[in-house]
C-alpha cells in the first residue's frame, strides 16, 4: 500500500454567532492521511501519517485543528527495520504512560516483507514533552501494519493487519506488556466480501476497537485499497463477556458502515479513530477521505470528524459523510 508525506493548508472555522455552540467544517486540515485523536481532560491530541517523522498536535479546541500547535516527537534512524515510511501513528495512554504505535518499514525494502508494527514510550505527562524511548517491534506472527491496542475484561489486545498470502486480514493477539504480544495469533476477518476487493487488493486494515454502552466489543476496519473511491469501512460485532481471541466471537457486517457519498463529493473513506466529548456523553469518530473522485492515495486524503450515535440493538450508527463546507455543531 503506497502512502504519501501530507501537504498542510488553511481550515476555516465557522465563527458562531452570541449565545450560538461553536461550529466547525469538515475538512479539519485540507490533508491528513490516517489520521488519529485522543483526548486527555481537556486537551486534544491529534496525529496522522507524514512518512518520515511523527508528529503530534495539540490543542483545547478540536475544531481548530488547523491552529494547533504542532511537535515533531520522532525522526526515525537511518538506518534499520523502522526507518522509513512511517504510518498510522496511534497515541495511547497505559498505566500512567503514553505509548505510540506506528507502522515502518526497514531501511534499503520498503515492501511488505520488511513492514511492521513499532512502539515508542513516553513517561511524562505531556506527550509532547519528554523523551519518548523506542521499545522496537512488536512480535507478530506476521509482517504487517497498522497495530492498535485495546482493554478488555482486565486484559490487553493487540490488532493489526498481517499480510496473510494476497490478502491483508485481521489479526488479534493478547499482550504481555505494551510492547510485546503473548501466546499466538488469531485472524479474525478475511477480505471475503466483494466490496473488501476493490482497487485490484484484497485488503482488511486500520482496526479500531469502540466499546458498546451494553459491552459489547466493536473493531471497525477499512477495506479495499486506499486508492480506490471505494475504500470504505467495515465493523465487526461482538457480545458483551465474550472472549476476542475466538474468531467465532465476532461477525462481520454485510456492507460497509462508513462509504462514500457521490452525492456530497465525499470519496474513500477510511482508516479511523474515536474519541468522546468533553462532556463524555458523545462518541465522535475520524477519518479520512478524498474531496472528489480518483484522486487516490495521496496527500488530499484529510481528516474529518462527526458524532456517531447507537441503535436499539446496541451497535454504532454512522451518518453518511457531510458536504465540505456545512457547518456542524463542534464536540462540547
Amino acid at each position: 500500500m503506497l502512502r504519501f508525506l501530507p501537504l498542510f493548508a488553511a481550515f476555516f472555522l465557522v465563527s458562531p454567532q452570541a449565545g450560538a455552540a461553536e461550529t466547525f467544517t469538515n475538512p479539519l486540515m485540507d490533508s491528513g492521511p490516517d489520521p488519529w485523536i485522543t483526548r486527555d481532560g481537556d486537551t486534544y491530541y491529534y496525529m496522522h501519517t507524514m512518512g518520515n517523522r511523527i508528529v503530534i498536535w495539540k490543542t483545547d479546541d478540536i475544531a481548530a485543528l488547523s491552529k494547533a500547535k504542532r511537535k515533531t516527537v520522532w525522526i526515525p534512524p537511518r538506518q534499520g527495520p523502522a526507518s522509513i515510511s512511517l504510518w498510522a501513528p496511534e497515541l495511547h495512554r497505559i498505566d500512567g504512560k503514553w505509548y505510540l504505535y506506528y507502522t515502518a518499514a526497514a531501511s534499503g525494502f520498503d515492501d511488505d516483507a520488511h513492514r511492521g508494527v513499532f512502539v515508542l514510550e513516553n513517561t511524562n505527562a505531556d506527550p509532547t514533552t519528554g523523551e519518548w524511548v523506542d521499545r522496537g517491534q512488536i512480535n507478530t506472527a506476521h509482517t504487517g501494519i497498522d497495530g492498535t491496542v485495546f482493554e478488555y475484561g482486565g486484559q490487553r489486545y493487540f490488532v493489526y493487519s498481517p499480510y496473510v498470502g494476497p490478502d491483508s486480514v485481521l489479526s488479534i493477539s493478547r499482550m504481555a506488556n505494551p510492547w510485546t504480544l503473548a501466546g499466538g495469533e488469531t485472524i479474525i476477518a478475511r477480505p471475503d466480501l466483494a466490496w473488501e476487493r476493490q482497487g485490484g487488493r484484497q485488503i482488511l486494515e486500520g482496526p479500531e476497537f469502540l466499546q458498546g454502552p451494553d459491552g459489547q466489543l466493536f473493531l471497525t476496519y477499512s477495506a479495499s485499497a486506499c486508492w480506490s473511491d471505494d475504500y470504505a469501512l467495515g465493523l465487526l460485532s461482538a457480545p458483551a463477556g465474550s472472549d476476542p481471541l475466538k474468531a467465532a466471537s465476532w461477525s462481520k457486517s454485510p456492507t460497509p458502515v462508513l462509504a462514500k457519498s457521490e452525492a456530497n463529493g465525499i470519496y474513500a473513506t477510511g482508516h479511523n479513530g474515536f474519541f468522546t466529548s468533553p462532556d463524555g456523553k458523545t462518541t465522535w469518530i475520524i477519518y479520512h477521505a478524498n474531496p472528489g473522485p480518483k484522486m487516490g492515495c495521496t496527500p488530499k486524503r484529510s481528516p474529518r470528524i462527526q458524532p456517531i450515535s447507537w441503535g436499539a440493538d446496541g451497535k454504532p450508527q454512522f451518518a453518511e459523510p457531510q458536504k465540505d463546507g456545512v457547518p456542524i455543531e463542534a464536540p462540547q
